[in-house]
């Protein structure tokens, strides 16, 4: 007896995909980024606590300026947000901050290789809704712990990590929830990225993405036609028709004089291409 599925539409052999995380390039990471020990937090708060000073205390205490506004031990090295850089080339988050555009109400997920969702400087924003780990199958997005998986943590405390606390530094958006997808741990592949992209699409605003292609300037690749679906399903019917936003690192490639355009994720029309200046400008 044989049985047809007449629903089938398409069917295409999945091929792994190689994806790099867009890390620090450098041999060390810089200590403004969130490590993943114990050993970390108790160093960072062996003071006690810090003055709890409330965003509108902080800021009407200080006037215009977000110099020593915030009591996080790091903030005074996160110089790309307080105005520390030389020549002026930081992010001028201040007079965002002071108009209250703070994250609040926006849901951001990290698709990466896992956040670790009980990181004190990340556990109060986490959000269960924005988050899931593809390469277990399961919900937890928690990253294995074999020394490898930090990068999706670290992004995370980039965005969302909590301000006005003894731990760590602060996230341009810390009032905002975060999530995270872990899909970096084990086989990528078209279907592992749709699944990624088009995770919960009405509940999360912007999917962020710091991984690709190699950047050593030979090597062209993108999404493939299930991850460009997604991306088309996303920008056309996600947050309840306004569109999900997709940010994406542009890597590291310009050592190896790579562009940043010669990539189908970061030269997509469906996404944001995001990068940086070092600290000289």
């Amino acid at each position: 007896m044989f049985i047809f599925a007449t629903a089938v539409h398409w069917v295409q052999q999945q091929h792994e995909k190689k994806r790099r995380k867009r890390d620090f390039p450098g041999p060390n990471l810089p200590a403004t980024v969130f490590a993943g020990s114990t050993d970390f937090y108790q160093q960072q708060t062996s003071g006690g606590p810090l003055s709890q000073l409330t965003q509108g205390q902080a800021f009407r205490r200080l006037g215009n300026s977000v110099h020593n506004v915030f009591p996080d031990p790091l903030f005074k090295e996160q110089w790309y947000l307080n105005g520390g850089a030389l020549d002026g080339f930081d992010m001028n988050m201040g007079p965002a901050w002071q108009k209250g555009y703070t994250g609040k109400n926006v849901v951001v997920s990290i698709l990466d290789d896992g956040i670790q969702t009980n990181h004190p400087d990340l556990a109060h924003n986490y959000d269960p809704s924005a988050s899931t780990d593809i390469n277990d199958n399961d919900d937890d997005p928690m990253p294995r712990d074999n020394g490898d998986n930090k990068h999706g943590t670290r992004c995370a405390g980039e965005v969302a990590a909590i301000a006005f606390n003894q731990y760590c530094g602060i996230g341009v958006a810390y009032n905002a929830s975060i999530g995270g997808v872990r899909m970096l741990d084990g086989t990528v592949n078209d279907a592992v990225e749709a699944r990624a992209l088009g995770l919960n699409i009405n509940h999360i605003d912007i999917y962020s993405a710091s991984w690709g292609p190699e950047d050593d300037g030979k090597t062209v690749d993108g999404p493939g036609p299930l991850a460009r679906r997604a991306f088309i399903y996303g920008v056309t019917s996600g947050r309840h028709g306004k569109g999900s936003i997709f940010v994406w690192a542009s890597g590291n490639g310009g050592r190896h004089t790579d562009s940043c355009n010669c990539d189908g994720y970061t030269n997509s029309i469906f996404t944001l291409s995001i990068s940086s200046a070092t600290q000289g400008g």
